[in-house]
């Protein structure tokens, strides 16, 4: 009897990276800025009886401010390489975490502080208002963690599924976050969320057509279509070319064009300066004093934050239980089970905030080192280039751990408050090796061209010719492409 193609059966092993309840715990820690973390605390003190609030006289490492001589060596690093790594060699109960060594009511008042709330806290403010289930809060949050300064999304939604699976244990599809960015891509100002340019604009053009339901204005459909149909077009100025696609009169089809001019590219920026007159005001997560003597001191800002320990009659219910251990009840073996249960949680929590501290800490060490110049004289032409792997691999840590201490993180410094972001930047290597910060260039470019004629802008070609003469040999396809990096249109569309 003829039988059938044999069906083989095989085995394959498959390593899946997951994070255990207490490692999600300092993640999400990790991502909280100083005033979001002083709530977190004394909502785990209210809900948690085995954690209270110490009184002061607990003694603990003083590791929350470090000092930087001038011709000191590197340090070494933190005991905690990766977020994967649980804190335990600290079996004391009482944690103290330690105030800033300043003074009471002494933050450096000459300094000033911004007034502006970051897009990102409005978001998340934005995202509160939506009744979303918590798998779609989780994505949505992350989602707005990844949007860069000028509220869009860089990254591929398949890497961020890829980077929620790995280091926060949440399965994610592409489509789910399809799904979740769409409803950040509702927020105002309209724009944010959007994966480049072209979706920036159709997003507010569509929202303006959503607001004239009842009232359809034309032109904001020629708007559209200009965008959606005709975008490289559009972007290369062809504007007969246009007209002769769509079938578009003149006098219709300028008016478009103005309107869609007045679109906003950068809608996360622009949201800065929306919310500049807002009472909040931003708490620095670190303090960097810079002394005439070339020491640097950096101090973490935990002024509000209650320091925390085991709580004591905890810890005396169950040394009693346990001294009773062969006589208990089931209902004291309950309470005992209840007992234990929470006052592992205070532990696992009280061990969370102090790796939160310590990798804060060195990742800011680590900055202050690879950015030195700049925190000695202030000059921002003074900083290097810098990106998140060389901080991870100058502490050991993950290049994702890096991101979530530099996301929604500020530092107070001698010469005013910075977030983390701004020391951060890609760098250019010369054919001669020499390496470029290109902040500096961007900085140089687009003076350049806020100083060119108007009316007879520069093209790629000159402006390659004019960095070269300012000592910045790059190419022209560099020069454009850091052009279309700062958002500033070809020459013809500058006119």
């Amino acid at each position: 009897m003829a039988q059938g193609p044999r069906q083989i059966q095989t085995q394959a092993q498959q390593q899946i990276q997951t994070l255990s309840p207490q490692q999600i715990l300092v993640v999400k820690l990790l991502e909280l800025p100083a005033v979001e973390l002083e709530d977190r605390v004394r909502a785990e003190l209210l809900e948690n009886p085995a954690l209270e609030e110490g009184d002061g006289s607990s003694a603990g490492d003083d590791t929350d401010s470090t000092n930087i001589e001038s011709d000191s060596e590197d340090g070494e690093n933190t005991d905690y390489d990766s977020l994967s790594d649980y804190l335990t060699e600290d079996d004391i109960p009482d944690y103290k975490l330690q105030e800033n060594n300043r003074s009471k009511g002494e933050l450096a008042e000459e300094i000033p502080f911004s007034d502006a709330t970051s897009f990102y806290e409005t978001l998340k403010e934005q995202l509160g208002e939506r009744n979303l289930t918590e798998h779609q809060r989780e994505l949505a949050e992350y989602l707005i963690g990844s949007l860069d300064d000028d509220g869009l999304l860089r990254k591929s939604l398949d890497s961020i599924s890829d980077e929620l699976a790995i280091y926060a244990g949440i399965e994610a599809t592409p489509q789910e976050l399809d799904e979740a960015l769409k409803i950040i891509q509702d927020f105002d100002p309209a724009g944010l969320g959007a994966r480049d340019l072209q979706e920036c604009l159709l997003i507010q053009i569509r929202r303006k057509i959503e607001q004239r339901h009842f009232t359809p204005n034309p032109l904001l459909y020629i708007e559209e279509a200009i965008i959606s149909e005709c975008y490289e077009d559009f972007t290369r100025k062809h504007w007969g070319k246009i007209q002769q696609k769509l079938g578009l009169e003149e006098d219709a089809f300028q008016q478009a064009i103005k309107e869609i001019c007045k679109l906003n590219p950068r809608p996360g920026a622009s949201m800065g300066e929306a919310i500049g007159k807002n009472l909040q005001q931003i708490v620095p997560d670190f303090i960097v004093d810079t002394y005439d003597d070339g020491t640097i001191n950096i101090t973490l800002n935990n002024r509000n934050v209650p320091e925390l320990r085991m709580s004591r009659d905890f810890t005396e219910m169950v040394e009693e239980h346990t001294k009773n251990k062969a006589n208990q009840s089931k209902e004291s073996k309950k309470a005992m089970m209840f007992l234990k249960q929470k006052m592992d949680a205070a532990q696992g929590f009280i061990d969370a905030v102090k790796q939160r501290q310590n990798t804060l800490m060195t990742t800011m060490q680590a900055i202050v080192d690879l950015q030195r110049p700049f925190f000695l004289d202030g000059d921002e032409s003074l900083l290097c280039p810098m990106i998140l792997k060389d901080v991870a691999e100058r502490t050991g840590l993950d290049i994702s751990t890096i991101s979530r201490v530099s996301n929604s993180k500020y530092v107070q410094t001698n010469y005013g408050i910075y977030s983390l972001k701004f020391f951060f930047s890609d760098g250019y290597v010369t054919e001669d090796g020499e390496e470029m910060s290109v902040r500096e260039i961007h900085r140089i470019l687009k003076e350049c061209i806020d100083n060119e004629d108007k009316k007879k802008p520069y093209t790629d070609d000159e402006l390659t010719e004019i960095l070269k003469e300012k000592g910045y040999p790059i190419a022209r396809r560099t020069v454009a492409k850091y052009r279309q990096q700062l958002d500033i249109p070809v020459a013809r569309l500058r006119r």
